[in-house]
């Protein structure tokens, strides 16, 4: 029975509007996709973030050890932004987990130069940038956790035999 607004729960149910297996699994593997690709994109968003504001940080002063940690953790922030849109197969999947491990480490570095000190250095919550920084990083993570399930499961196609 179609009734008119529930297309979506009687689609190929009607007499003559049964979609074969092939073209459900066609839809799926679209879909699929389009979940992946909304994924890598808001993972890399993340990333640029993440490092952005470390750049930041060092264009406004900071210097020294932290200066130079703050810039290599811009570089990769980008790096991998761009992994996460351009690999493919197990590439995407290295650059999905490292992203991952990547912001994790950079907001436990954080956690620790909020607590005990890191390096000799240590930061205050009234830092600039610092509830910013725990935000978006944990924002990240969230996605990122997401994206990296979803690169992991995703169907692998299947190689032809010659």
């Amino acid at each position: 029975m179609n009734l008119p607004g529930a297309w979506f729960v009687c689609k190929g149910e009607g007499r003559g509007n049964r979609a074969t297996d092939r073209e459900r699994g066609e839809d799926m593997t679209e879909s699929n996709q389009r979940v992946l690709w909304i994924m890598r994109i808001l993972s890399a968003i993340s990333l640029l973030a993440a490092g952005g504001i470390h750049l930041y940080m060092v264009f406004t002063g900071v210097g020294g050890l932290l200066g130079v940690m703050f810039v290599l953790n811009g570089i990769a922030g980008i790096v991998l932004a761009i992994g996460m849109l351009v690999l493919r197969g197990r590439l995407l999947q290295l650059a999905t987990v490292l992203s991952l491990l990547f912001l994790i480490a950079t907001l436990l570095a954080l956690i620790l130069a909020l607590t005990v000190g890191l390096f000799g250095i240590t930061e205050t919550w009234d830092a600039t940038l610092v509830r910013e920084t725990v935000i978006v990083e944990s924002i990240g993570i969230v996605v990122l956790a997401i994206t990296t399930a979803v690169v992991l499961r995703a169907p692998r196609p299947a190689h032809a035999t010659p």
